[in-house]
């Protein structure tokens, strides 16, 4: 139900909710503020070297203590009446881990080398996801930085990085969404691989999670259970209630510190369909934006519901989870779990994303029971989408996390995807050890010191794999996420001979994108698509200068037919940029789409 249509719920801005945390004062003092309108009898707010202070709510809910003498570096917590002592929610660092105490954070700005540096058009982005912890912290990543600039990366997408309990974890685990986790690196060192990218022309995006908490470290039930709602549940538990203005001024607040004080660049929010508020939704672009103002501020949403709205408020892409999983079976065959809603006529699937986005607008979904999914996004630019063949979400949530490279049968042909990837209007989004036709999995890890929730965990992924993706494989034989063997196992192998090929042909295709593509997005739009076999597609566009960009792609074993009328409204050799082989090209002259293959055509407006 959305926030419009609870009659319990305060417009947006009815009440000044006031920002949480702890606030550094010129004069020496500090400002703690915390929303805790059902704190129980007892809990007070510790400040080192100080006696325990009542931490009484007022008629709001906010529980407002000013301590005199009270300079950045000073640690401090909550404490419940039986003893539980908690962080600060809004913590921007920790003294430790997460049931460590908070720290007064230092509010001295970073001497920015580039403070006015922006981040290229979204039009123009190649991003790259990775994880900090698997790349060597902060420090490992800025060494990266030199071969993805090579490559052709000019957008870094981390994943979250916010407090999570024990050393390793994937981020989605994360409590304290404020503060970066120390395991990959301080704050400063943050800012500086921020600022070393900045310098190389490279912008930051940073993978937001509002729209839950981890299992482990979130004390919030204890002292503010209307922080939640009791109606609607996620798969992470009860739903987080953005009708609260306490609660969406947070996640406001959250996004911002981001973006401000770590002059990241933009936010992929995680998994909106499970944020239920559409209002605040929409509404979040315009506020962060008028916040920022001269900035560039790229926002990214994932959202399973496929709603154009979100999109038309001021987002400027979604993640095409329908592209990827038309893509995905027609490279692997594989049926089980969502992609058994893929199976049937993928190729005219395949078509129909390139033309208009998404393929579900709105049709009922066999893998949700029959439910309808998604709204109209034919009217949406070619570029309100980004494109990938696999991410933390399509590897890791499998049982083994194995890549492309282990599950094609065909090298030939997962290339010939790529560069339909790489060529088709839509934002490119690579998963790092992609670009070097890595093999080794990326699996799904923690660091749970509870063994009890340990356990949980493995039995939750043994479930997933059985279940939702059919994974045949024995139990015994599953990863334990927990282990460090599954954390260290995850980690890309060195670039060998092999992989320094593979990199050749993605900088090969991303060197044609910026030259010949990424000036003419702007403006963009499709001429649309269609299906020429069972797994053969020819899409065009209209770009912005007026030229003309046609694909032809082949992903499957056996020679695909071209139309009568295609043969004669072919373009003409001037106009080709791209063959995956010089053979594709000339049975293309002859009448037929080569197996594994893809053309790319872009003809000069006339």
């Amino acid at each position: 139900m959305s926030a419009a249509l609870r009659m319990d719920a305060a417009p947006h801005g009815a009440t000044a909710a006031r920002p949480w945390g702890a606030f550094a004062q010129p004069d020496g003092a500090t400002l703690f503020r915390l929303w805790a309108p059902q704190a129980p009898a007892g809990m007070t707010l510790e400040v080192e070297g100080r006696p325990p202070l009542p931490a009484v709510p007022d008629a709001e809910g906010y529980v407002e203590i000013r301590v005199a003498g009270c300079p950045p570096g000073t640690r401090y917590r909550y404490r419940l009446a039986d003893g539980t002592a908690m962080p600060d929610p809004a913590s921007r660092l920790q003294n430790g881990d997460i049931r460590d105490p908070s720290i007064v954070a230092d509010p001295a700005p970073y001497p920015w080398r580039h403070p006015d540096w922006r981040p290229r058009p979204w039009e123009e982005s190649v991003i790259q996801e990775v994880h900090a912890g698997l790349c060597g912290g902060y420090a490992g990543l800025c060494r990266r930085l030199p071969d993805l600039v090579a490559l052709g990366v000019n957008l870094i997408e981390l994943m979250p990085i916010a407090d999570f309990p024990g050393a390793r974890n994937w981020g989605y685990d994360g409590v304290l969404p404020y503060a970066p986790d120390r395991s990959y690196g301080s704050p400063e060192d943050l800012k500086r691989f921020v600022d070393c990218a900045h310098s190389l022309d490279i912008g930051v995006m940073l993978d937001l999670v509002c729209n839950h908490f981890g299992p482990d470290g979130n004390y919030l039930p204890r002292y503010a259970p209307s922080f939640f709602r009791t109606d609607v549940t996620t798969p992470w538990g009860a739903a987080i209630d953005f009708g609260q203005p306490a609660v969406r001024r947070f996640f406001e607040d959250c996004a911002h510190r981001w973006l401000d004080e770590f002059r990241i660049d933009g936010l992929r929010l995680d998994a909106v369909h499970a944020i239920f508020d559409e209002d605040w939704l929409r509404a979040l672009p315009r506020r962060l934006r008028e916040r920022l103002p001269g900035r560039r501020v790229h926002l990214v949403v994932e959202d399973d519901a496929n709603r154009a709205g979100l999109l038309e408020a001021g987002y400027d892409a979604q993640w095409n989870d329908d592209l990827h999983h038309v893509l995905h079976h027609l490279l692997t065959g594989e049926r089980q779990g969502y992609y058994g809603d893929y199976g049937q006529e993928p190729a005219a699937i395949l078509a129909r994303c390139l033309a208009e986005g998404w393929h579900y607008q709105g049709q009922p979904s066999a893998h949700r029971g029959g439910a309808p999914r998604g709204t109209p996004s034919a009217h949406l630019p070619p570029t309100a989408f980004v494109s990938f063949l696999q991410n933390h979400d399509q590897i890791g949530n499998r049982a083994h996390g194995e890549r492309l490279t282990a599950l094609c049968p065909s090298t030939a042909r997962l290339r010939a995807a790529i560069a339909l990837q790489l060529l088709s209007p839509a934002v490119p989004l690579l998963f790092m050890g992609e670009e070097c036709g890595s093999r080794t999995p990326f699996l799904y890890f923690t660091s749970h010191a509870d063994p009890a929730l340990a356990e949980a965990v493995r039995r939750g992924r043994r479930e997933a794999a059985e279940v939702l993706m059919n994974d045949a494989a024995p139990r015994s034989e599953l990863p334990d996420p927990n282990a460090e063997a599954t954390f260290a196992a995850s980690r890309p192998e060195p670039c060998n001979d092999a992989g320094r090929e593979w990199m050749g042909y993605y900088a090969r295709l991303l060197d044609l994108r910026a030259r010949c593509l990424a000036p003419r997005l702007r403006g963009a739009r499709s001429l649309g698509a269609q299906a020429l076999g069972p797994a053969a597609v020819r899409a065009a566009w209209r770009l912005g200068d007026g030229s003309r960009l046609t694909l032809y792609a082949n992903l499957g074993s056996a020679a695909c037919p071209l139309p009568q009328d295609l043969r004669a409204a072919a373009p003409d050799g001037g106009a080709l940029r791209f063959e995956t082989d010089c053979e594709a090209l000339l049975r293309f002259r002859l009448g037929e789409l080569a197996p594994d293959c893809l053309l790319c055509f872009l003809e000069s407006a006339a």
